[in-house]
């Protein structure tokens, strides 16, 4: 069996009838060669220069690095390169050395790992936390952990693939995305049926850059007696008057059940957070498999504990990327092209077609900008994208040479709004 490569995406190769998985891999290999063929594989792109609003990219079949200008970078704040940050990691490494060398039950638990638990736990003004090596797993694991047969998990449709991946082995509904309708009805159904109810969304969302009505969601979910998760992997250090993320935009401190994050995007490090009553932490640092049975985070982890400083102490890195945010914005709706609803440092240009939004991404790389294609399955085939993050440290001058050339590619390509 073939595929038709035009139309299709890499949702197509997860489970191809009849064919098992060396057949399906080798199809896939085929399909890889077709992207790169006519210049759309603009993923995996090799980087020769650290994290910043321009990188040297080694792109295919080019014998000499590219400059461009990186939109596909979840360091908003620009503070992994932060030189205080960066100093905070070697005088960690040189103190602690390079790993940890268990995990923490076992003797991976060293005083890093307690500091940064009760930095993050107090940044939202909480008592408790437990750290994961990566935020994906804060989502995965937790979940599997506190959710089972019995159970149901209410999700807005748009949340994160690591909640898809927790929830595999619970009862899961879905409410189309922040449609409270919808989740209304859910909740009255499922009144007396299930044993624990859990909503979980995000805060900012990864592909809209739009945000959750949490007061809304918040007070409907506790109306109907389930507990409310918050991922805000996005709004940390970004949304918010102190950065605190949606959390802090609506002060729902207090009805939020469970949030979940990452140091990896604002706070320039990673791995993953989850901050509940110290009853519900407690349970998971002995109950949840991957915390319980990975070798835990490197000393450099103590960078994130000065970036989560900084985030008080530094406000205008937050101001600066404010400034750009808007000024993108307010550039590509002139061009007349469809950003959505974003309110983040996340901004798509939905362009609704899958080999025209490969051949714009070819294009920007052309043009020396590097952006994401975003397609199904990570948002639906008409809602096929390019997808841009900002960052405080790029300049008016990065951010006009983006516009001009998606001025250039709207002329070639049409993608902008009909008039």
């Amino acid at each position: 069996m073939h595929l038709n490569f035009n139309n299709a995406s890499f949702k197509d190769f997860e489970n191809i009838p009849g064919q098992d998985v060396f057949e399906t891999a080798k199809e896939f290999q085929r399909y890889l060669y077709f992207l790169k063929s006519k210049g759309h594989l603009n993923y995996r792109i090799q980087s020769l220069s650290p994290v910043g609003p321009e990188m040297d990219l080694m792109l295919p079949g080019e014998t000499q690095p590219t400059r461009s200008v990186c939109l596909v970078s979840n360091d908003y704040l620009g503070f992994s390169q932060h030189p205080e940050i960066k100093e905070a990691v070697i005088r960690a490494t040189q103190r602690f050395g390079t790993g940890s060398g268990a995990s923490p039950a076992i003797g991976g638990h060293f005083s890093y790992h307690e500091q940064l638990e009760q930095k993050i736990a107090g940044f939202y003004g909480k008592e408790e936390a437990i750290l994961y090596t990566t935020g994906y797993t804060a989502n995965s694991a937790t979940l599997q952990c506190l959710l089972h047969k019995e159970d149901l998990a209410i999700l807005d449709m748009a949340v994160h693939a690591s909640v898809y991946e927790g929830v595999l082995t619970t009862t899961v509904k879905t409410f189309l995305h922040n449609n409270l309708e919808m989740l209304e009805q859910v909740l009255r159904n499922a009144q007396d049926k299930y044993r624990t109810k859990m909503v979980i969304i995000d805060g900012v969302y990864s592909q809209d850059g739009d945000l959750a009505p949490l007061d809304r969601i918040a007070a409907l979910t506790h109306r109907y007696g389930a507990y409310l998760v918050v991922d805000d992997a996005h709004g940390i250090g970004v949304v918010g008057k102190g950065g605190r993320g949606v959390i802090e935009l609506y002060n729902a401190f207090d009805q939020v059940d469970i949030i979940t994050g990452t140091f990896s995007k604002a706070l320039g490090n990673i791995g993953g957070y989850v901050v509940a009553k110290p009853e519900i932490i407690n349970y998971l640092k002995y109950q949840s498999k991957q915390h319980l049975f990975s070798t835990t985070a490197t000393p450099a982890i103590l960078g994130i504990i000065r970036a989560i400083e900084l985030v008080d102490e530094e406000p205008r890195w937050r101001t600066m990327l404010w400034e750009n945010i808007n000024y993108l914005k307010s550039g590509l709706t002139g061009l007349g092209l469809d950003i959505g609803t974003t309110a983040s440092a996340v901004i798509p240009v939905k362009i609704g077609d899958i080999p025209k939004t490969l051949e714009a991404g070819r294009l920007l790389l052309k043009a020396g900008i590097y952006t994401n294609p975003i397609m199904y399955p990570a948002v639906s085939k008409k809602n096929a994208r390019i997808r841009m993050n900002i960052m405080a440290t790029h300049t008016r001058a990065h951010l006009d040479r983006v516009l001009n050339a998606f001025s250039d590619i709207n002329a070639q390509l049409h993608i902008s709004l009909p008039t």
